[in-house]
């Protein structure tokens, strides 16, 4: 079949329409295809997008059917994927939601149909810790069909309990915050914060209190500054300090507390940009302590300084902090040792060391180890140390809490020595114990014998192996008693015993014994509560008292008969002299004619002979008359200072003549005493006279006259040769032993005698001291 040109222009237009539609329809369907992988793709990586979110949709639909990911069974621990929306609980297996989660999220999901309204809440599924966050809203139209609402779930479980952590922290800091502020509030102490401006901004209740402000507000407003300037800087000017240096400054200054003077102790704190905070403590009373402590530690140290044994102490740091004397004496150390430039322990140990202090040790270095160990003892260590130049210390190192150590030295080489003298005074005593002649016996309170001599047995008869059990006294009353006549005396011996020992009493007795021999006994108190009984034989005491006694009888009478004729025998003597004194004044005067010129010399002499014969007479019988107790005393009154001063001029002669001074010091003051003037003078006159006779030529005598404790007290000394004591008792009997020439030294001299009789007659009293080669001195002393 043929075709036209134009029939195959038309086929061939047709053709190419075709080819040209099928090329179209080829590359459309190849378009359309890359678009759909494309879609897909973009559907996977969407999904993959979706899984890998933080939040997992779930669209839920009019009929309650759900769309979600197989994820969100996971997060709600079901088993299956849900379908439904009731699904999303499995009762059976108590996992997903709760019934009462469901009941929320259903009303939620139907408030969002009927008010296109969102929706907020947390889920916690059942048996799971997860917190999952659930917000709905009404889903897009173009997404869903009307009426579907779709759900984000988010897992926050670490967020969650994160926030509810931050949310106990703001809790905690919140009751923390307001305890502070409350204990601020209530602190006793007042504080206070500055801003920026270093002005006040806050103070609490103490602050206010202390500024007299009615409240911390008014101190605020006012600006009351509670610590005053100080050299012209103020309060802010130290927190400004503070805030600029960024440090805390502390000082302690006066201040006003309620209208009262204390020392505080003030600090300023920066806090960053926030501004300067402050307190103020009262320290007046730590301050006050503080004072009192150092008192009582400088009084302490000072009765320290005082003691008899060395007490050192060394600091935390092993130094120097104290040390008395002993201690500094013991060791040799100086003042500067201790305090300026104060010693640590082991320089102090090689000081003591090279200063012959420290023992004799092999191994020093290991010693000086072990001794720094007594800082750190759990108790107090002592040790001996002998020392090379003979003494005796004992050491006490006591550690103390701080870390320091109190050293005592005690220096016991005299105790050393006492203790070995008393040894040997024990056995001494226990020697002489057993060589006297006495019976002795100590017994305790409780009665038991203690010590005894061997005397003691011997009187007794006891054995001495009895003695030596230390038998109780009223076991040997048994053995004693059968010997005394009568036995009843044994009661005195026990009662002497027993006062002595209880009531601290002496009693003395006398005993018999069956053999005639007699003992005097005693019950002596000792001064460590013992007592000691003393049995001395008196039985030839006894006899030799008797016969004593006897011969002082007979001596006694022959004294009153030689008294009697001394007296006689004066009276008788002084009429012849009398008569012959009277006959020589009668032919001195030319009565018989007269005289040749030796004649007249012969008269005078017998008339200076009558004179002394007379004065000697007269010196008898004052003696026997006041050994007898009738020496007669006339009392007036006699001035004193003439009295005394006509006694002196009556000696003049005597005195020029060996060229002696005689010094009469007194005056009126020393008044006027009662006593015979005649034998008082001659009894002061006798003492003048032997001061005269025992000075050397040219010597010195002086005579003082003082009233003293109302008494009347005259001195007379001389410069003689002195006598001593046997001599001065010798002078009192009648010798004249300090006269210058030496032949006399034996001469008989009743002066001083009659001088003591004579003052002892006037309540008086002689006493005479004197020395070799310084003189005599003579003491009468009137009431």
């Amino acid at each position: 079949m043929e075709f036209s040109p134009v029939s195959l222009a038309l086929m061939g237009l047709v053709l190419a329409a075709w080819t040209v539609g099928a090329a179209w329809l080829v590359l459309s369907a190849r378009a359309q295809a890359r678009k759909a992988r494309m879609a897909r793709r973009s559907a996977e990586r969407l999904s993959g997008i979706i899984d890998q979110s933080p939040a997992i949709p779930m669209m839920v639909h009019a009929d309650g059917r759900v769309e979600a990911p197989a994820r969100l069974a996971g997060w709600l621990g079901l088993s299956r994927n849900p379908r439904f929306l009731s699904e999303l609980t499995e009762a059976n297996d108590n996992s997903g939601l709760s019934e009462e989660d469901l009941a929320r999220i259903e009303e939620a999901i139907l408030l969002v149909r009927k008010s296109a309204t969102s929706f907020q809440m947390v889920i916690t599924p059942a048996n799971s810790s997860r917190s999952l966050g659930v917000q709905g809203e009404l889903a897009d139209p173009a997404v869903s069909t009307a009426g579907s609402a779709i759900l984000w779930w988010y897992d926050f479980t670490d967020s969650h309990q994160e926030l509810e952590r931050l949310s106990q922290e703001v809790d905690r800091s919140r009751r923390d915050f307001a305890a502070l502020v409350g204990l601020i509030e209530a602190a006793p102490i007042p504080m206070w914060f500055r801003g920026r401006d270093m002005k006040l901004h806050l103070v609490n209740r103490a602050y206010a209190e202390a500024v007299g402000a009615l409240s911390p507000d008014s101190a605020v407003a006012h600006q009351m500054e509670l610590i005053e300037p100080v050299d012209g800087v103020t309060a802010a000017d130290i927190a400004r300090r503070a805030d600029a240096d960024d440090r805390i400054i502390a000082r302690t200054v006066g201040a006003t507390f309620a209208n009262q003077r204390r020392m505080v102790r003030v600090s300023d704190l920066p806090l960053g940009d926030e501004g300067v905070a402050g307190y103020a403590v009262d320290i007046e009373d730590i301050e006050e302590q503080a004072r009192k402590l150092r008192a009582y530690r400088e009084a302490q140290r000072s009765m320290i300084d005082e003691l008899s044994i060395g007490v050192a102490q060394f600091d935390t740091d092993k130094r120097f902090d104290f040390a008395n004397g002993p201690f500094r004496r013991i060791f040799s150390l100086n003042a500067q040792a201790s305090e300026s430039d104060p010693l640590d322990f082991d320089r102090f140990l090689d000081t003591a060391r090279d200063a012959g202090c420290l023992p004799e040790v092999r191994d020093f270095p290991n010693w000086r180890k072990e001794a720094r160990s007594w800082f750190t003892s759990d108790s107090s260590v002592k040790d001996s140390w002998s020392l090379s130049d003979g003494r005796h210390l004992i050491i006490t190192a006591h550690p103390m809490p701080d870390g320091g150590l109190v050293l005592i030295a005690e220096d016991q080489s005299e105790e050393l020595a006492l203790s070995a003298i008393r040894d040997t005074l024990l056995r001494t005593r226990t020697a002489t114990f057993d060589s006297l002649f006495e019976s002795l016996a100590v017994f305790a309170p409780d009665g038991r014998l203690q010590l005894w001599n061997r005397r003691f047995g011997s009187t007794w008869d006891i054995p001495e192996d009895y003695l030596d059990e230390h038998p109780r006294l009223d076991e040997m009353i048994k053995l004693i008693e059968a010997q005394l006549d009568p036995p009843e005396q044994v009661r005195e011996l026990e009662d002497a015993v027993r006062v002595a020992t209880l009531d601290r009493l002496q009693r003395n007795g006398e005993i018999t014994l069956n053999s005639g021999r007699i003992f005097e006994f005693a019950g002596v108190p000792l001064p460590d509560g013992n007592g000691l009984l003393t049995l001395l034989d008196v039985t030839d005491s006894r006899h030799s008292e008797d016969a004593l006694r006897e011969r002082t009888t007979a001596l006694e009478e022959a004294d009153a008969v030689k008294t009697r004729f001394l007296a006689n025998m004066s009276y008788e003597f002084r009429t012849p002299l009398t008569s012959i004194g009277g006959f020589a004044e009668l032919l001195q005067n030319g009565v018989a004619g007269e005289l040749p010129e030796q004649a007249s010399e012969y008269v005078a002499a017998i008339i200076e002979s009558v004179d002394r014969l007379s004065s000697q007479i007269e010196t008898v019988l004052d003696m026997s008359q006041s050994e007898a107790g009738l020496l007669p005393i006339t009392a007036e009154e006699v001035e004193v200072l003439p009295f005394v001063t006509a006694i002196v001029r009556d000696r003049e002669a005597d005195l020029e003549a060996r060229e002696l001074t005689l010094d009469l010091r007194g005056d009126s003051s020393a008044g006027i005493i009662e006593a015979d003037e005649k034998r008082l003078a001659r009894a002061i006159g006798n003492i003048v006279d032997n001061a005269i006779a025992a000075s050397p030529r040219g010597g010195r005598i002086l005579v003082t006259l003082k009233r003293k404790s109302g008494k009347l007290e005259i001195a007379i000394a001389d410069s003689g040769v002195g006598m001593s004591g046997g001599e001065l008792a010798r002078a009192l009997d009648g010798y004249l032993l300090n006269t210058e020439n030496a032949d006399d030294s034996r001469r008989r001299s009743l002066g001083l005698p009659l001088a003591r009789h004579l003052i002892a007659a006037h309540g008086g009293r002689l006493e005479l001291t004197s020395e070799k080669g310084v003189g005599t001195k003579a003491t009468i002393t009137l009431p």
